[in-house]
């Protein structure tokens, strides 16, 4: 396989899905260079994000496109097909597409494609060896399976916002759709596993993912941390629940974040504030101390580092290996030279013109990732996939 084919040249994906964790998913799957198509409803102008704006991408002449800033995010690598699947006519076709694909994902609510004799059971028994990929608010089944689900109600149902933000704030969400991106990310895991099956036995089979679920499973140490002890986790803002000193602190001209995972970097922190008694202070002296003594440890060091600037105490603590960093803005991130060095800001030709998007953070040695086609416009792709003997050929 030359290494510009990409792991996943041959694989070929029909997507059903629209808004961000499907779409996450299958733009992971064609960077590592399978082909995907994206069927979109032309009665709605397509994928729900395509008006998700501003920011959109401008022709030359300034006028709008359908290129949302939030649609490119997640939509590269794919070509776009405008059918109407409550139609017989796009029924016919989505099955035709299916039954060259390896792979179909689809996020409409459970049970809403049978009408369609689209979902799993019915394209099963014509097409046994298709991995089908179902993503929803809570799942195919439990008492939640009928409600919709979005990111924020993912969040707040799952319990990430119950433990984040500031202590005597209201509960937050996390920044970004989080709960849709990890979904994703574990749907690509689950469709890799199935096609391992499914290239060993010939026998696919239905992933049944839930927003939720996937929630649940990245609560990670504080999720178990309640099942270890049954104590509710508090908002603890920046505050690290089993670490001492982690968290953000202030400092004379802005922030750093402080991120102390052991004793011996605690005693060297010290030494950097002039403080080296603290280390030997018994209610500091260890992480489990420290964890009981946040308050008053925490006292302490607020002032002190309050006092520095931000580059004194970056340059200084990263000379003593203590593991320091800054808070930056995207205007930052996105000029720095280690994002630059990473390739994780990318430039694509769309239709309308040159557009800046994210790269992917995967990088395999032999099969890189590729960038082969932009974002595209909804229904761009439709009648050279509908007139092809093979639709999914690039």
């Amino acid at each position: 396989m030359a290494a510009s084919e990409g792991p996943l040249k041959g694989v070929k994906v029909l997507d059903l899905s629209r808004i961000l964790a499907g779409p996450t998913c299958t733009q992971l799957l064609g960077d590592l260079g399978a082909s995907v198509i994206k069927i979109e409803n032309p009665a709605t102008g397509g994928d729900d994000t395509r008006q998700w704006g501003p920011p959109y991408v401008e022709d030359a002449e300034g006028n709008r496109s359908d290129l949302s800033a939030y649609f490119m995010s997640s939509n590269r690598n794919k070509k776009s097909v405008a059918l109407d699947i409550a139609s017989p006519e796009g029924q016919a076709e989505v099955r035709r597409l299916a039954s060259h694909a390896d792979i179909l994902i689809e996020n409409f609510k459970p049970g809403g494609l049978a009408k369609y004799g689209l979902d799993y059971a019915t394209l099963s028994r014509e097409l046994p060896s298709l991995v089908y990929c179902s993503i929803s608010g809570y799942g195919q089944t439990g008492p939640n399976a009928s409600k919709p689900g979005y990111d924020l109600m993912a969040q707040g149902y799952g319990g990430i916002m119950s433990l984040t933000g500031d202590p005597e704030g209201t509960p937050m969400k996390v920044g970004v759709g989080i709960a849709d991106v990890m979904c994703g990310m574990y749907a690509c895991v689950g469709i890799l596993a199935a096609l391992r099956h499914r290239d060993l036995t010939g026998e696919g089979q239905q992933i049944d993912l839930a927003l939720v679920d996937s929630q649940v499973a990245w609560l990670i140490n504080e999720g178990v941390n309640y099942l270890t002890s049954g104590n509710v986790p508090q908002r603890r803002g920046n505050g690290h629940p089993n670490i001492v000193p982690y968290e953000v602190y202030a400092t004379r001209d802005g922030h750093v974040i402080l991120a102390v995972g052991n004793d011996s970097q605690f005693r060297r922190f010290c030494g950097f504030i002039e403080k080296p008694e603290l280390s030997d202070d018994p209610r500091f002296s260890t992480n489990p101390a420290r964890l009981e003594s946040r308050d008053a440890l925490n006292a302490v060091l607020r002032p002190a580092l309050k006092a520095l600037d931000t580059d004194e105490v970056i340059a200084g603590l990263e000379s003593l290996k203590v593991p320091v960093g800054p808070v930056r803005t995207l205007d930052q991130v996105f000029a720095s030279d280690q994002v630059a060095a990473r390739q994780m800001q990318i430039t694509m030709q769309a239709a309308p013109g040159k557009v800046q998007l994210i790269g992917n953070p995967l990088n395999l040695s032999r099969t890189p990732v590729t960038y082969r086609s932009a974002p595209p416009a909804c229904g761009a792709d439709t009648q050279a996939v509908l007139n092809a003997e093979n639709p999914f050929e690039d």
